[in-house]
Protein backbone atom coordinates (compact mmCIF):
# COMPACT_ATOMS: atom_id res chain seq x y z
CA UNK A 1 0.00 0.00 0.00
CA UNK A 2 1.37 3.17 -0.83
CA UNK A 3 2.34 5.52 2.01
CA UNK A 4 1.71 9.21 2.12
CA UNK A 5 4.56 11.43 2.25
CA UNK A 6 2.43 15.12 2.62
CA UNK A 7 -0.62 17.09 3.06
CA UNK A 8 -1.11 19.42 0.15
CA UNK A 9 -3.84 22.46 0.99
CA UNK A 10 -5.23 25.04 -1.38
CA UNK A 11 -7.00 27.72 1.14
CA UNK A 12 -9.07 30.18 -1.14
CA UNK A 13 -10.89 33.21 0.24
CA UNK A 14 -14.40 30.75 0.07
CA UNK A 15 -12.74 27.72 -0.92
CA UNK A 16 -10.86 24.84 0.67
CA UNK A 17 -9.21 21.88 -0.87
CA UNK A 18 -6.69 19.21 0.63
CA UNK A 19 -5.16 16.54 -0.67
CA UNK A 20 -3.45 13.84 0.64
CA UNK A 21 -0.40 12.02 -1.66
CA UNK A 22 2.58 10.15 -1.92
CA UNK A 23 6.16 10.94 -3.09
CA UNK A 24 5.67 10.29 -6.44
CA UNK A 25 2.42 12.82 -6.26
CA UNK A 26 -0.33 10.72 -6.89
CA UNK A 27 -3.50 11.79 -4.51
CA UNK A 28 -4.46 9.40 -1.90
CA UNK A 29 -7.68 11.26 -0.75
CA UNK A 30 -8.97 14.51 -1.37
CA UNK A 31 -11.47 17.04 0.81
CA UNK A 32 -13.24 20.25 -0.67
CA UNK A 33 -15.57 22.51 1.71
CA UNK A 34 -16.52 26.35 1.48
CA UNK A 35 -14.32 26.84 4.41
CA UNK A 36 -12.33 29.19 2.79
CA UNK A 37 -10.51 32.00 5.23
CA UNK A 38 -13.78 34.20 5.85
CA UNK A 39 -14.79 30.95 7.10
CA UNK A 40 -12.08 29.48 8.73
CA UNK A 41 -10.78 32.96 10.56
CA UNK A 42 -14.03 33.07 12.48
CA UNK A 43 -14.23 29.04 13.13
CA UNK A 44 -10.37 28.71 13.94
CA UNK A 45 -7.78 28.08 10.95
CA UNK A 46 -6.45 24.75 13.03
CA UNK A 47 -8.87 23.33 14.04
CA UNK A 48 -10.63 23.69 10.24
CA UNK A 49 -7.45 21.69 9.00
CA UNK A 50 -7.02 19.31 11.85
CA UNK A 51 -11.07 17.92 10.80
CA UNK A 52 -9.94 17.47 6.98
CA UNK A 53 -6.90 15.92 8.58
CA UNK A 54 -8.87 13.46 10.93
CA UNK A 55 -11.69 12.36 8.06
CA UNK A 56 -8.93 11.63 5.38
CA UNK A 57 -6.79 9.57 8.35
CA UNK A 58 -3.43 10.95 8.25
CA UNK A 59 -0.87 10.23 10.45
CA UNK A 60 0.20 12.24 13.15
CA UNK A 61 3.78 13.05 11.73
CA UNK A 62 2.90 14.00 7.93
CA UNK A 63 3.90 18.05 7.32
CA UNK A 64 1.02 20.01 5.31
CA UNK A 65 1.92 22.71 2.40
CA UNK A 66 -0.65 25.11 2.11
CA UNK A 67 -0.71 27.99 -0.31
CA UNK A 68 -3.53 30.74 -0.70
CA UNK A 69 -5.41 33.56 1.28
CA UNK A 70 -4.28 31.07 4.31
CA UNK A 71 -0.91 33.65 3.98
CA UNK A 72 -2.87 36.44 4.27
CA UNK A 73 -2.39 39.34 6.65
CA UNK A 74 -6.10 38.35 7.75
CA UNK A 75 -5.29 34.64 7.13
CA UNK A 76 -3.38 32.10 9.24
CA UNK A 77 -0.02 33.21 9.63
CA UNK A 78 1.31 35.85 7.21
CA UNK A 79 3.17 34.30 4.26
CA UNK A 80 4.54 37.47 2.95
CA UNK A 81 5.20 38.06 -0.45
CA UNK A 82 8.29 37.74 -3.21
CA UNK A 83 8.84 40.98 -5.24
CA UNK A 84 8.31 41.53 -8.72
CA UNK A 85 10.03 40.55 -11.31
CA UNK A 86 9.59 37.33 -9.09
CA UNK A 87 11.39 34.01 -10.08
CA UNK A 88 9.37 31.18 -9.53
CA UNK A 89 11.74 29.33 -7.88
CA UNK A 90 11.40 31.89 -4.53
CA UNK A 91 8.68 30.75 -3.92
CA UNK A 92 10.08 27.54 -2.72
CA UNK A 93 12.68 28.95 -0.59
CA UNK A 94 10.25 31.10 1.40
CA UNK A 95 7.17 29.73 2.91
CA UNK A 96 6.37 30.61 6.34
CA UNK A 97 6.52 28.06 9.39
CA UNK A 98 3.09 28.00 11.43
CA UNK A 99 4.57 28.50 14.95
CA UNK A 100 3.14 26.22 17.91
CA UNK A 101 1.72 23.77 15.34
CA UNK A 102 2.65 19.93 16.63
CA UNK A 103 3.66 19.36 12.77
CA UNK A 104 5.40 20.71 10.50
CA UNK A 105 2.85 23.32 8.60
CA UNK A 106 4.02 25.47 6.01
CA UNK A 107 2.41 28.68 3.72
CA UNK A 108 3.66 29.70 0.49
CA UNK A 109 3.99 33.07 -0.30
CA UNK A 110 2.28 35.41 -2.71
CA UNK A 111 3.70 37.72 -5.21
CA UNK A 112 3.83 41.32 -4.92
CA UNK A 113 3.74 44.18 -7.90
CA UNK A 114 5.12 47.55 -5.98
CA UNK A 115 4.45 49.27 -8.78
CA UNK A 116 2.68 52.82 -7.74
CA UNK A 117 1.26 53.01 -11.20
CA UNK A 118 0.15 49.36 -11.18
CA UNK A 119 0.04 47.79 -7.49
CA UNK A 120 -1.03 44.20 -7.38
CA UNK A 121 -1.41 41.44 -5.41
CA UNK A 122 -1.59 37.32 -5.52
CA UNK A 123 -1.91 34.56 -3.52
CA UNK A 124 -2.97 30.89 -4.60
CA UNK A 125 -2.13 31.70 -8.15
CA UNK A 126 1.86 31.73 -7.96
CA UNK A 127 1.24 28.12 -6.96
CA UNK A 128 -0.73 27.12 -10.17
CA UNK A 129 2.06 29.37 -12.55
CA UNK A 130 4.38 27.11 -10.64
CA UNK A 131 3.10 23.98 -11.51
CA UNK A 132 1.86 24.79 -15.19
CA UNK A 133 5.28 25.99 -16.49
CA UNK A 134 7.30 24.66 -14.28
CA UNK A 135 10.99 25.99 -13.32
CA UNK A 136 12.51 25.44 -16.70
CA UNK A 137 10.56 27.96 -18.82
CA UNK A 138 12.45 29.73 -21.74
CA UNK A 139 11.03 32.81 -23.72
CA UNK A 140 7.77 34.94 -22.74
CA UNK A 141 4.46 33.24 -21.96
CA UNK A 142 1.20 35.38 -21.63
CA UNK A 143 -1.00 33.36 -18.58
CA UNK A 144 -5.01 33.83 -18.51
CA UNK A 145 -5.91 32.78 -14.88
CA UNK A 146 -9.83 33.38 -14.83
CA UNK A 147 -11.32 33.56 -11.71
CA UNK A 148 -13.46 35.46 -9.00
CA UNK A 149 -10.32 38.02 -9.46
CA UNK A 150 -9.04 37.14 -12.70
CA UNK A 151 -5.11 36.99 -13.34
CA UNK A 152 -3.30 37.98 -16.20
CA UNK A 153 0.68 37.11 -16.07
CA UNK A 154 3.21 37.95 -18.54
CA UNK A 155 6.19 35.36 -17.11
CA UNK A 156 9.74 35.85 -18.82
CA UNK A 157 12.07 33.12 -18.33
CA UNK A 158 10.96 31.17 -15.03
CA UNK A 159 10.03 34.50 -13.71
CA UNK A 160 7.29 36.26 -12.88
CA UNK A 161 7.55 39.75 -14.77
CA UNK A 162 4.33 41.66 -14.27
CA UNK A 163 0.27 41.29 -13.93
CA UNK A 164 -3.03 42.53 -13.47
CA UNK A 165 -5.69 41.41 -11.79
CA UNK A 166 -9.36 41.71 -13.10
CA UNK A 167 -12.36 41.94 -10.56
CA UNK A 168 -14.48 40.09 -13.57
CA UNK A 169 -16.06 36.76 -11.59
CA UNK A 170 -16.80 39.58 -8.88
CA UNK A 171 -18.58 41.96 -10.81
CA UNK A 172 -20.64 39.46 -12.56
CA UNK A 173 -21.81 38.43 -9.36
CA UNK A 174 -23.08 41.89 -8.27
CA UNK A 175 -24.28 43.44 -11.52
CA UNK A 176 -26.35 39.91 -11.82
CA UNK A 177 -27.83 40.24 -8.41
CA UNK A 178 -27.95 43.96 -7.28
CA UNK A 179 -28.61 46.10 -10.01
CA UNK A 180 -31.23 46.48 -12.75
CA UNK A 181 -30.55 43.58 -14.79
CA UNK A 182 -31.01 41.40 -11.95
CA UNK A 183 -34.59 41.94 -13.60
CA UNK A 184 -33.51 40.56 -17.11
CA UNK A 185 -31.70 37.56 -16.06
CA UNK A 186 -34.01 36.67 -13.36
CA UNK A 187 -35.42 33.00 -14.00
CA UNK A 188 -32.63 31.88 -16.13
CA UNK A 189 -32.26 28.45 -16.31
CA UNK A 190 -28.67 26.43 -16.70
CA UNK A 191 -29.17 26.20 -20.52
CA UNK A 192 -26.33 28.05 -22.69
CA UNK A 193 -26.23 30.29 -25.15
CA UNK A 194 -22.95 30.64 -27.00
CA UNK A 195 -24.18 32.71 -29.96
CA UNK A 196 -25.37 35.55 -27.42
CA UNK A 197 -22.40 35.13 -25.26
CA UNK A 198 -19.99 35.32 -28.08
CA UNK A 199 -21.56 38.25 -29.37
CA UNK A 200 -21.10 40.26 -26.36
CA UNK A 201 -17.89 39.39 -26.32
CA UNK A 202 -16.72 40.30 -29.56
CA UNK A 203 -18.57 43.67 -28.72
CA UNK A 204 -17.24 44.62 -26.03
CA UNK A 205 -13.33 43.82 -27.05
CA UNK A 206 -14.38 45.77 -30.02
CA UNK A 207 -15.25 48.55 -27.74
CA UNK A 208 -14.38 48.19 -24.29
CA UNK A 209 -14.85 51.83 -23.53
CA UNK A 210 -18.26 51.34 -23.80
CA UNK A 211 -18.77 48.02 -21.17
CA UNK A 212 -21.18 50.17 -19.03
CA UNK A 213 -23.41 50.61 -21.89
CA UNK A 214 -23.41 46.91 -23.58
CA UNK A 215 -24.06 45.60 -20.13
CA UNK A 216 -27.69 47.76 -20.25
CA UNK A 217 -28.16 45.92 -23.54
CA UNK A 218 -28.81 42.55 -21.84
CA UNK A 219 -32.46 44.73 -20.47
CA UNK A 220 -33.13 46.98 -22.95
CA UNK A 221 -32.41 44.64 -25.83
CA UNK A 222 -34.90 41.87 -24.16
CA UNK A 223 -37.34 44.88 -23.17
CA UNK A 224 -37.92 45.73 -26.77
CA UNK A 225 -36.99 42.63 -28.98
CA UNK A 226 -37.59 39.76 -26.71
CA UNK A 227 -35.21 37.32 -24.93
CA UNK A 228 -34.61 34.53 -22.45
CA UNK A 229 -32.92 35.19 -19.49
CA UNK A 230 -30.17 33.07 -20.27
CA UNK A 231 -29.40 35.50 -22.90
CA UNK A 232 -29.66 38.67 -20.84
CA UNK A 233 -26.85 36.29 -18.59
CA UNK A 234 -24.46 35.40 -21.30
CA UNK A 235 -24.93 38.59 -22.50
CA UNK A 236 -23.71 40.11 -19.48
CA UNK A 237 -20.91 37.80 -19.13
CA UNK A 238 -19.63 38.04 -22.28
CA UNK A 239 -19.53 42.01 -21.50
CA UNK A 240 -17.21 41.43 -19.08
CA UNK A 241 -15.17 38.52 -19.78
CA UNK A 242 -14.82 41.06 -23.37
CA UNK A 243 -13.95 43.27 -21.49
CA UNK A 244 -10.95 41.36 -19.59
CA UNK A 245 -9.86 40.27 -22.92
CA UNK A 246 -9.13 43.68 -24.60
CA UNK A 247 -7.01 44.62 -21.73
CA UNK A 248 -5.28 41.70 -21.25
CA UNK A 249 -4.42 41.71 -25.04
CA UNK A 250 -4.03 44.96 -25.29
CA UNK A 251 0.09 44.55 -25.23
CA UNK A 252 2.45 42.63 -27.32
CA UNK A 253 1.22 39.18 -27.78
CA UNK A 254 3.98 35.82 -27.48
CA UNK A 255 4.01 33.95 -30.86
CA UNK A 256 3.37 31.32 -28.77
CA UNK A 257 -0.80 30.41 -27.72
CA UNK A 258 -1.60 32.31 -24.35
CA UNK A 259 -1.76 29.53 -21.02
CA UNK A 260 -5.65 29.37 -20.06
CA UNK A 261 -4.96 27.86 -16.58
CA UNK A 262 -8.74 27.41 -15.23
CA UNK A 263 -10.96 24.31 -14.60
CA UNK A 264 -14.90 23.71 -14.94
CA UNK A 265 -17.41 26.38 -16.21
CA UNK A 266 -14.87 28.90 -16.90
CA UNK A 267 -12.89 27.12 -18.80
CA UNK A 268 -15.10 26.72 -21.12
CA UNK A 269 -16.29 30.25 -21.29
CA UNK A 270 -13.31 31.86 -21.37
CA UNK A 271 -12.28 29.00 -24.50
CA UNK A 272 -15.12 30.02 -26.19
CA UNK A 273 -14.32 33.67 -25.75
CA UNK A 274 -10.52 33.23 -26.92
CA UNK A 275 -12.34 31.38 -30.27
CA UNK A 276 -14.33 33.85 -31.04
CA UNK A 277 -11.31 36.36 -31.20
CA UNK A 278 -9.52 33.72 -33.27
CA UNK A 279 -6.89 33.73 -30.42
CA UNK A 280 -4.93 30.31 -29.70
CA UNK A 281 -4.82 29.05 -25.84
CA UNK A 282 -3.17 26.07 -24.37
CA UNK A 283 -5.44 24.92 -21.86
CA UNK A 284 -4.45 24.11 -17.88
CA UNK A 285 -6.16 22.31 -15.72
CA UNK A 286 -6.26 24.58 -12.56
CA UNK A 287 -6.79 22.12 -10.16
CA UNK A 288 -3.66 19.98 -11.59
CA UNK A 289 -1.87 22.77 -11.97
CA UNK A 290 -1.88 23.53 -8.09
CA UNK A 291 -1.72 20.34 -7.14
CA UNK A 292 1.91 20.31 -9.02
CA UNK A 293 2.71 23.57 -7.56
CA UNK A 294 2.19 22.01 -4.47
CA UNK A 295 4.32 18.67 -4.69
CA UNK A 296 7.40 20.82 -6.39
CA UNK A 297 7.24 23.11 -3.43
CA UNK A 298 6.99 20.03 -0.93
CA UNK A 299 9.69 18.31 -2.82
CA UNK A 300 12.19 21.31 -2.50
CA UNK A 301 11.19 21.30 1.38
CA UNK A 302 11.23 18.44 2.57
CA UNK A 303 13.69 16.46 0.04
CA UNK A 304 16.58 15.80 1.64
Amino acid sequence: MTEPAYVAVDWGTSSFRLWLVDRSGRVLAERRSDEGMLAAAKAGFSGVLQAHLTAVSTPDHLPVLVCGMAGAKTGWVEAGYVDTPAPLAAILKQAARVPGAARDIRILPGIAQRDRAAPDVMRGEETQLLGALGLETEGETLVCMPGTHSKWVRVKDGTVAHFSTFMTGELFSVVSRETILSLAVAGADEAEDTASFKTAVKAAFAAPAFAANLLFTARSRQLLFGGTPAAARETLSGTLIGTELAAGLSGSVPKSAIALIASGRLATLYRQAFDALSVNVTPIDADEAVRRGLSMAAAAIWTK
